[in-house]
Formats: structure tokens, sequence, C-alpha cells
């Protein structure tokens, strides 16, 4: 929180004063208050300060750097959210594991690791589910290609090893990367959610 108020929205010179915006209950992360200036902000989280009427999705550059996508109202009542884990709890309840941390019970049964839910940020429910499947829109969230978006065109198996993934950028290149980098973004040439400036080409 600190490196966003002061280094990028210079909303404050000094961490005094970002920790002084924080406890006068200004920034809301994923529609949540946050009072804690050290509070860890992460990819596709939607960061609120409704007294400057500002609201940012944080995203990724083709550098692999953090941007503070500017976004309206409307988007930023959802967030989408990467399944990591599907499991069955003590009490027989199907639970699914998102990328930040939240547990979905009784997920669509059609739900499966590596897919993406489209949240809604006020009631926590899911409300669409992006299918891990060919021809579907990604972005790479890790590794070299960190920030890039483009169209997934292959993906080959390696038993006891990573699972590789092509992909092929709008202006036609391709590149490979881990399964575990890949996040769904939209489905064809679509995005649920607006990019920032460059839209993810190298």
């Amino acid at each position: 929180m600190t490196i966003i108020l002061r280094e990028r929205l210079k909303y404050a010179l000094t961490a005094k004063e970002c920790q002084q915006i924080c406890m006068e209950r200004c920034v809301k992360v994923d529609g949540k208050i946050r009072t804690d200036q050290n509070y860890p902000a992460g990819f596709m989280d939607v960061i609120e300060l409704e007294k400057s009427n500002d609201r940012f999705r944080l995203l990724y550059d083709t550098k692999g750097r953090y941007v503070l996508h500017r976004i309206d109202r409307e988007e930023a009542q959802f967030k989408l959210c990467r399944i990591n884990k599907i499991y069955v709890s003590s009490g027989k309840i199907p639970c699914a594991v998102t990328h930040d941390g939240r547990t979905l019970r009784y997920p669509d049964p059609d739900l499966k690791v590596n897919d993406v839910v489209k949240v809604d940020i006020a009631t926590g429910k899911v409300s669409d589910i992006l299918k891990f499947d060919l021809g579907a829109m990604v972005m790479i969230t890790k590794g070299h290609n960190c920030g890039r978006v483009g169209t997934l065109m292959h993906i080959e198996k390696h038993e006891g090893s990573f699972s590789i993934i092509t992909i092929k950028d709008a202006k036609g290149n391709s590149f490979a990367t881990r399964l575990a980098n890949v996040f769904i973004i939209g489905s064809g040439s679509t995005p649920v959610v607006s990019l920032p400036k460059g839209r993810g080409i190298k």
C-alpha cells in the first residue's frame, strides 16, 4: 500500500502519511477497507480510493511490472480469480481455492484447476466461469513473458514435469511458458477486464 500511495499515486510524501491515509479508512482493496499500510495487494486486486474517486486494477505490463490500471465503477464490481486447488473438506463440502486465497464453497461441478472465475466483489459469489481451453485469451503472470497477452494455441503435457503452453499474441508472435504462469482473462479476442496500454503486446 505504501508503494502505491507514495511512489505511484503520489498521494503521500512519507510512509507516515501513507499510514494516516490508511488509518482514515480511505483505502479499499477488493471492496474491504484496509488500514494496514503494509497490506499486500496482488494481481487482479481492485484498489478503491473513494475520496478521490479513483479505482484501479493491479495488472502487469509487458516488462512484468505491476501497473495501476484505471477502471470505471462498473468494472470495479468484479475481479477474476484463478482456481489453484479443488478439494473436499471435512464436512464433505466441495471447495475451490483461488489464487488470492479465497475459498469458494460448493463450486460449479464443471470447475477445474486452472479455470478462472469471475467473482462479484460485494457478495463473493461466482458470476461466470472462463474455461481453460484452446483459443482462450490469456495473460502471463510469471517468468520472462510476464504481462504478455495472447491466445492459447497448444498445451504440451509432460508427465512428472511442467506442462508447456504455446501462446500467440495479436501480432502473430508465438512464445511458450509453463502452465502455472498462465491466467485466463477472456475467450477469443475479447478480454473480460480492460487491459493497460499496449494491450500486452511486447
